[in-house]
């Protein structure tokens, strides 16, 4: 009996995260409601202190399903500063995990709770997380003549003007999937099979770091437009000599020292058991069970009616 409960519980193990992350949404969106009224007429830095605690601690829940869970390893290369510091985060952007990753050296750098996304402006529809990751400090933005760069200059010299901590995340490349490129999708998916990118247990996660510091970035657009496009070239000779290096010895490495990089449950279980645990006593009562369903419900129609009246 015991030995079937245990396979039963391995094969849901890809289930599980799923359940709890979003099953703890509610409790989630409920603990920071609480806290934006009761901080109404505090100072706004005491407000973001909290609300940033508060994205700590649903951001290391996700990590330890996505660190300590899955047994996946980390292996970082390049310079990964050691102290918290305000940055901006550029990266490439090969998949729908790849926030995941700017969590993974955020939380490396006790700054989780710092992460703010420049996001595409049909994510602010998800059910209760698209208000609140504005709320945030997240910047909404489209490709589209209708975007207005203004309204973002203005939010971003906002948090500048209140001192707000940033790691502001960008994918400059904006998405890198399309549906309608079918064969491209099916070489793709073959790759990755004979790769068994798709069927390893424990995969291993290579991230290089480059720390550029601020004096060293053009400032000027046209300037900033090369400076941006050398940068991503340097990143995909990285990658084409990380996956196609003629020399066997340089391949599935980046160059220079390689740091294995294991996060401590320390950092991530006492996250998830509040979190879990708060979500589970609130399902415990009728009352609550009330307050997780209508939060879902009218959490998320507010939250439509909100974005749609700041978009």
């Amino acid at each position: 009996m015991l030995l079937s409960l245990v396979l039963h519980m391995y094969s849901m193990r890809y289930l599980l995260p799923s359940v709890v992350l979003l099953g703890s949404a509610p409790t989630y969106v409920l603990a920071w409601g609480v806290w934006r009224l009761l901080s109404a007429l505090l100072p706004a830095r005491i407000y973001q202190a909290v609300d940033d605690r508060l994205y700590w601690v649903y951001q290391s829940t996700v990590l330890f399903f996505f660190e300590n869970y899955t047994g996946v390893q980390i292996l970082l290369y390049g310079d990964l500063p050691k102290n918290k510091e305000n940055i901006i985060y550029l990266a490439n952007h090969q998949s729908t995990v790849d926030w995941v990753v700017a969590d993974i050296l955020a939380i490396r750098q006790n700054a989780l709770g710092h992460v703010r996304y420049v996001l595409k402006d049909r994510l602010k529809w998800l059910p209760l997380y698209g208000c609140y990751f504005s709320q945030h400090g997240g910047i909404y933005v489209k490709r589209s003549a209708k975007f207005n760069e203004r309204d973002m200059r203005r939010k971003l010299q906002s948090y500048v003007d209140a001192g707000t901590p940033m790691y502001l995340v960008i994918f400059p490349e904006g998405t890198r999937y399309n549906p309608g490129q079918t064969k491209l999708l099916s070489a793709s998916q073959t790759f990755a099979a004979q790769q068994e990118f798709l069927c390893k247990e424990c995969p291993t996660i290579h991230i290089h770091i480059a720390r550029i510091d601020k004096k060293d970035v053009p400032e000027e657009q046209e300037y900033m437009r090369r400076w941006l496009h050398e940068r991503f070239e340097i990143k995909d000779k990285l990658l084409i000599e990380f996956f196609d290096s003629p020399d066997p010895e340089r391949r599935n490495k980046f160059p220079g020292k390689c740091v294995h990089s294991k996060l401590s449950l320390k950092k991530t279980l006492p996250s998830l058991l509040i979190l879990s645990g708060l979500t589970a006593g609130m399902l415990t009562t009728e009352a609550g069970r009330k307050l997780y369903v209508n939060t879902w419900l009218y959490g998320t129609l507010l939250g439509c009616l909100w974005v749609t009246i700041r978009a």
